[in-house]
């Protein structure tokens, strides 16, 4: 599975909690992760597109770039 890591505006844990439910709908539960002591904020995502994720976080009220 290609591996796609973006910039992101989730900051702390409140906010992956919120993500949560919107990107294990779009890619899947164990296909993500947030590093948010990464001052980009980074979210790891597999197996998906550019596009799914967007819209995800988007839905969130949320935006992400990929790096």
């Amino acid at each position: 599975m290609e591996t796609i890591q973006f910039k992101t505006n989730i900051k702390c844990a409140a906010c992956v909690a919120t993500v949560t439910p919107f990107l294990n709908k779009a890619v899947g539960e164990t296909h993500w992760q947030v590093d948010t002591l990464n001052p980009n904020k980074l979210l790891t995502v597999e197996g998906a597109t550019v596009d799914q994720v967007k819209e995800a976080l988007k839905e969130a009220g949320y935006k992400a770039e990929p790096v």
